[in-house]
């Protein structure tokens, strides 16, 4: 789908034409050039790369140097593909937020925040204290037996256990847009999106 790259701000809130207070997520949508456009003839599939946010020269590698040359661009800090873009493309055209105007909804894409090592009642819900699972009676937040009978004798993979948390890929679909602030390249979605402030996330049309 089409889309642009883009950095979250922060949160903020906005009155609504109800007068209710809407929770939002201000986002540095673009605006992004064209690097590469991708054929069905030469790469098997049709897209579009996008380059986000400038990089020095000297922080760039020689052939990622020589791929920003030939799309005639600054290097990029940040690139990304998208397919279907409605109008025809070419090399160092900018995509900006007005690609939204007239949208209601979008899909937002990028890294959750990183919580380190987690236990079980933090990181799938466990019942924990109130509500002790597994038939504990003294440790409170602890996962409990994790075995079977002496068939199988083993751990199933995948069994909800203790352990890293956070820094994963994540979608959210659906997220609707409150508004597009094209002066100043911002766009307005209602609720949360993951990830923490200055992060790089992916919107998509």
């Amino acid at each position: 789908m089409p889309g642009l790259l883009g950095k979250k701000i922060g949160m903020t809130s906005v009155f609504s034409a109800e007068g209710k207070n809407v929770p939002c997520t201000v986002i540095e949508a673009g605006p992004c050039v064209v690097t590469q456009v991708k054929t069905l003839e030469k790469d098997g599939y049709a897209a579009v790369q996008l380059g986000f946010q400038d990089k020095k020269e000297k922080h760039t590698t020689k052939p990622m140097m020589g791929h920003f040359k030939r799309a005639g661009v600054a290097p990029k800090r940040h690139l990304a593909e998208f397919k279907e873009f409605e109008g025809e493309l070419n090399l160092g055209d900018t995509v900006t937020v007005e690609l939204f105007d007239g949208a209601e909804f979008v899909d937002v894409v990028g890294t959750s925040k990183g919580k380190g090592f987690q236990g079980v009642v933090k990181r799938h819900g466990f019942g924990g204290v109130g509500q002790a699972t597994h038939g504990q009676h003294n440790r409170l937040r602890k996962p409990g037996a994790i075995g079977a009978c002496s068939y199988p004798a083993k751990v199933f993979k995948g069994m909800r256990m203790g352990g890293q948390m956070g820094g994963d890929r994540v979608t959210v679909q659906n997220l609707q847009i409150l508004k597009v602030i094209a002066e100043h390249n911002l766009l307005l979605i209602k609720g949360s999106v993951p990830g923490c402030k200055g992060s790089i996330v992916i919107i998509e049309k």
